[in-house]
């Protein structure tokens, strides 16, 4: 036997083995459970035992689908270890990192009908596996969570203020993508066709099952209420990487739901923080120098903010491109919407009595009449 494997290639049933040559067929077996690992040995000794369980006590023939990130540690060995009596394969991955690209990985190489995720820091409870597994096997379901925010639900009382405020901010951060109470959720189930279904997947982060609820289009969602411990043992794997990765992985989603609408959509909401910088900034400067210069420095304050936000955000995809010469041909892109946001300002605030008492009034219809041709040129100039 190798001393490194890339696939275990040993099924089994609950508590017996299958017969090589069924492998590869549709038959496979009813449910795979998918636990992504990274330097997990101590914890698998505990939960694996405890998935075996739940399903040869529920009846339900299942394989326990190990993807581990190729830890340094003796994550292979334990894992031989329980396949002498229990379920396992082991994948091993040496090229990719992440834990949901493990679980998207496990799931294209399980053979179950059905698929559920679990973390292997048992946190989550195994024994609530047949639950979500009779969920989504039944009419009307297209994903179940083992759910944190349910009535029944609930958390470790260490867990601590700041994590439950950081995952109560990220789930409402998600409330437009789906009415899940949990979407954050780690232990879920799916069936596999639905899986299948999706035409793209490319999550970034931890949070893969808000990726499967969009993409798979899973609008019939049911919770199963759990108590979500701490960590058995090891060190947990959130950062504030990961908090970054996860505004990362909302704006592929958002994108991804909102279509072609979504460049205009966050370009106006851009335009909003620039508004808020122009206005102060022009409050500011009319203190000191006379309005119509103030005004003109204002705007290529909010400009270079709106710059700034545009590469980082509406057009992430051109920022390959040179940040000064970008910059350069965002500027020139953004002349004309400038000198259409000046003129009708400077217009009003000399024209009509109301807006010489309001120069900030006049300053918001010119920075409205400005945002379409800002818009189309720096898409198809300064960004194309």
């Amino acid at each position: 036997m190798p001393s490194r494997v890339e696939v275990r290639q040993q099924e089994y049933t609950v508590g017996m083995p299958i017969d090589e040559s069924d492998m590869g067929t549709e038959k496979r077996c009813e449910v795979s459970v998918i636990v992504p690992t990274y330097c997990e040995a101590e914890n698998l000794p505990v939960l694996i035992p405890r998935i075996s369980a739940a399903l040869h006590g529920a009846r339900i023939s299942g394989e326990i689908v190990v993807v581990d990130d190729n830890s340094p540690d003796s994550t292979e060995r334990v894992c031989m270890e329980l396949a002498g009596e229990h379920p396992i394969r082991l994948i091993v991955r040496k090229a990719d990192r992440g834990l949901s690209s493990a679980v998207i990985h496990g799931m294209r190489e399980a053979y179950g009908r059905v698929l559920v995720v679990v973390d292997a820091d048992v946190s989550h409870p195994p024994e609530k596996i047949p639950e979500l597994v009779h969920a989504v096997q039944s009419d009307g379901v297209d994903f179940a969570i083992g759910s944190r925010y349910v009535a029944g639900g609930g958390t470790d009382e260490k867990w601590g203020l700041f994590r439950w405020l950081n995952s109560k901010v990220a789930t409402a951060l998600a409330r437009p993508l789906t009415t899940a109470h949990d979407p954050m959720a780690g232990f879920f189930a799916i069936r596999r066709t639905t899986f299948r279904s999706a035409a793209s997947l490319d999550p970034i982060g931890y949070k893969v099952g808000l990726e499967l609820i969009v993409k798979c289009g899973c609008r019939r969602i049911k919770e199963i209420p759990i108590f979500f411990g701490n960590r058995l043992r090891g060190k947990s794997k959130l950062s504030v990487k990961e908090q970054f990765n996860y505004v990362r992985h909302l704006k592929r989603l958002y994108e991804y739901k909102l279509g072609i609408a979504a460049q205009p959509i966050q370009f106006v909401l851009v335009g909003a923080t620039g508004m808020i910088v122009d206005l102060t900034v022009f409050a500011f400067f009319m203190r000191v120098m006379p309005a119509y210069i103030g005004r003109a420095l204002a705007i290529w304050v909010a400009m270079t903010w709106n710059y700034w936000l545009n590469r980082r955000l509406t057009f992430s995809n051109a920022r390959e491109r040179p940040i000064l010469h970008q910059y350069v041909l965002f500027c020139m892109s953004c002349a004309l919407g400038a000198v259409v946001s000046w003129s009708v300002f400077a217009g009003l605030h000399a024209t009509v009595g109301f807006f010489v008492e309001q120069p900030m009034l006049a300053a918001f219809i010119g920075i409205v009449a400005g945002t379409l041709s800002n818009f189309l040129l720096s898409k198809y100039v300064a960004f194309k």
